[in-house]
Order: C-alpha cells, then structure tokens, then sequence
C-alpha cells in the first residue's frame, strides 16, 4: 500500500512538473494586463485578452491554421498509408533504400528549401494561400507517414492478408478491411505527429504568406511591436495554439497510446 501511494505522489509530481509552463501560461492568459507581472498568487481572473484576440486578425489566422494543418494532414496519409503499405508488403530489390532515400528528405535543415519554394510558389501563384502552405508541409509529412506506417505494417502478419484472398477479397479488400483496422493505433499516433508539426510550424508560414494565409505562429509575432509587447494577448493566443492538438489528441488517445508504445518490446 506504501509503495503504491509513493508512485502516485510520483506519478502526480512529475505531472505537476511537466504541466507548470502550461499552467503558468493560463494563469498570465487571465491575469488582467495591468497586473500581468504581478507577484500574487490570487487575482481575479478575466477573459479581456481573450475578446481582445477576436477583435483582431487572430480569429482568421487561427483558422487558416487549422484549415492547413487538417489539409495537409489529410493529404500526407492519403498518399503516405499507401505508399507504406507497398514498401512493407511489396518486395522489390531496392525496397530498403528507397526507405532510407524518403527519411533522408526529413532530415534537411527547412531553410535549404527556402530559395526554392519561394521562387516556385511566386510563379504559380501559390504564395500566400492555404492550398500552396498545406503543399509545404505534405512534403515533409509524407517521410515520417510512409517510414512510421511502414514498420506497423510489417507487424501485421501477413497471414491475415492471405486468410482474407482465400475468401476472395482482392489487395485493396483485404487493405482496407483487415491491414488498416489492425495498424489504426499507428495510423492515429502518425496523424498526432503530421498535424502537430503542421500547426507549430512558423519558418515556411512565415516566408511563404502575407497577409490572406497568416498562420497563428505569425500572427502571434505581431504582437510583439517596438512600442512593447502585449504578454497578456501573447499568453492568450499560445493558450488557444495548444487547444486544438490537445483535443485532437484527446480523441485519439485510445490508438495514439497503442502506437506510440508499440514495438517497445521485439524479439
């Protein structure tokens, strides 16, 4: 009993710990601005910075974000699930350095592709638009989808595949009706990554739109201007950055623990 009653103080001491930038950034959110540096604990909370953000362009960033950070999520397993699914089922001769070759693409530093996208962006017309920033991160996610879902792939038997061709379900059948189901924590713990690193991006969003496709990692740099900087709108624009991938997060969560633990322990 003593040592379960340790683990749980444990357990809820290092929540504590891993929660404190979260909460500290609540708490400035609701302090009133004039008392945003204050040094009491208690205050009286109010939801000014709040209504002030709606006021503004933050509103329209916020959706754009979301708007791409969906697209491109979408896009990068409509195309990387399958593409997996070849690589872990199909062999061919150079089946493991074409792996290698798609991880190889993650692994370059974003401001290589800079001068590139820009210039091709401006003469496509794709600069400042939604559809030209979720292309952007398509690139990119399409590596971590088709490497991470190739290795769930390969964990499912291959002799399940084979039960479903005897009872006459073509590739594509047996796919989608016994390949997908068993790989669903992994394809749940591959879309928390692709639209994670959709939504925090700030680097290409900030390069590549103007005005009409500001994310919110740009529009929160606005208010960091020469006559100050407005903690308490900073604070509550992060706080409403943070919801949508903890909700997105918390509806997964059933696949997103199974995939993130899987293959902790092989043989």
């Amino acid at each position: 009993m003593a040592r379960r009653h340790a683990r749980a103080t444990a357990a809820l001491a290092l929540l504590l710990v891993l929660m404190f930038p979260f909460l500290w950034l609540v708490q400035l959110a609701l302090r009133p601005e004039a008392d945003i540096f204050g040094d009491a604990l208690w205050f009286t909370p109010t939801l000014d910075s709040f209504a002030g953000l709606l006021q503004g362009n933050f509103a329209r960033s916020f959706g754009n974000s979301l708007l791409v950070s969906t697209l491109s999520t979408a896009l990068s397993l409509a195309i990387g699930v399958p593409a997996a699914y070849a690589l872990a089922r199909w062999n061919f001769k150079a089946r493991s350095q074409v792996a290698l070759w798609i991880l190889v693409t993650r692994m370059a530093p974003p401001i290589a592709f800079t001068i590139p996208f820009f210039l091709a962006y401006r003469w496509l017309g794709l600069q400042d638009t939604v559809l030209g920033l979720a292309i952007v991160y398509l690139t990119f996610n399409l590596a971590v989808v088709i490497w991470l879902m190739q290795t769930f792939f390969e964990a499912v038997p291959p002799a399940l595949e084979e039960a479903a061709y005897i009872d006459g379900c073509g590739v594509w059948q047996a796919f989608w009706r016994v390949t997908l189901p068993l790989a669903a924590p992994g394809l749940a713990a591959t879309a928390v990554l692709c639209f994670v690193f959709s939504w925090n991006d700030f680097f290409f969003a900030l390069i590549l739109t103007r005005t009409e496709a500001v994310t919110t990692p740009v529009a929160i740099v606005n208010f960091l201007q020469y006559e100050g900087w407005e903690w308490s709108r900073i604070a509550a624009a992060g706080t409403l950055v943070m919801a949508p991938a903890v909700v997105f997060t918390l509806v997964v969560r059933k696949w997103l623990v199974q995939g993130l633990t899987a293959g902790g322990l092989k043989d």
